[in-house]
């Protein structure tokens, strides 16, 4: 579907541009908040103008929309959020209520991939954190790991009877696109939902996650909640569907440091 079509009725001469754009933007900004766009100060950057601009003059909005992922990764939007709003935008280009599989693939594509362009581009400057899915770093967990084997030699127990890695991994052979990277964030929404009692959750590859936990204290039921949550939240997505039976399965920590870290790395290649 064309985007001039799909906006034809916000396109007029220049006389009315003006009137057209802030029509277009307060609703728009209306849509978006009644969608669920939590810091309503936050929504009007200057790059919502550069994309209702586009809409009206028929101009490129695919590269505006970019330019709109990017600024709301920089200002810490998450990626649900920030197709929210395109749903929003769309619902109200197309006078109709908001669905995310009716906006035009490309669009999606546009503003997700622009948006983790920003959002993991800051990886360098924020060693301890991955923005696309608000879990540590495969570097952070070996840290703390270290951290870990060390506690155990001063106060003398072996982590390999304390801790585990239970790693979450997804099939993404037949997801591409925007929906791989929302697979990856919505696995890390579950996994601080089901562990919040203090565990190391960290990302270690584009479809795998860890969490360093102890052994016992309800693991196994965790694990099944873990489970149950990922498949019901990719389920409701037909695009992340073949996602939606994850792979889960707990590595006891070796017996040695240098071990430990070379499963890190060994699960980070997975």
């Amino acid at each position: 579907m064309a985007v001039r079509e799909a906006g034809s009725r916000w396109q007029g001469g220049a006389d009315g541009a003006d009137r057209l754009l802030n029509e277009l933007r307060g609703r728009w900004r209306t849509a978006s908040f009644a969608a669920g766009w939590r810091f309503p100060s936050d929504w009007g950057v200057p790059e919502v103008d550069a994309v209702c601009h586009s809409v009206v003059a028929g101009a490129d909005l695919p590269a505006a929309l970019g330019d709109l992922g990017r600024a709301r990764a920089r200002a810490g939007a998450g990626l649900d959020e920030t197709l929210a709003d395109l749903t929003a935008l769309h619902a109200v280009l197309e006078s109709g209520l908001p669905d995310p599989d009716a906006v035009p693939p490309r669009l999606l594509r546009a503003t997700a991939l622009a948006w983790a362009d920003a959002a993991l581009g800051e990886l360098s400057a924020v060693a301890a954190t991955e923005n696309l899915t608000g879990l540590a770093t495969a570097e952070y967990l070996r840290v703390r790991i270290g951290e870990v084997y060390r506690a155990g030699r001063r106060a003398d127990f072996a982590p390999a009877d304390r801790f585990v890695l239970l790693v979450v991994s997804l099939d993404l052979s037949r997801t591409a696109g925007w929906p791989r990277l929302m697979a990856m964030a919505l696995v890390g929404d579950v996994l601080r939902e089901v562990f919040d009692g203090g565990e190391s959750l960290a990302v270690l590859g584009p479809s795998v996650a860890a969490v360093l936990a102890e052994r016992g204290r309800g693991l196994a039921e965790r694990a099944s909640r873990t489970r149950a949550l990922i498949a019901e939240r990719l389920g409701v997505d037909v695009h992340l569907r073949p996602a939606r039976r994850p792979t889960i399965g707990v590595e006891r920590l070796p017996c040695a440091e240098d071990a430990a870290l070379a499963l890190v790395d060994r699960l980070s290649r997975a």
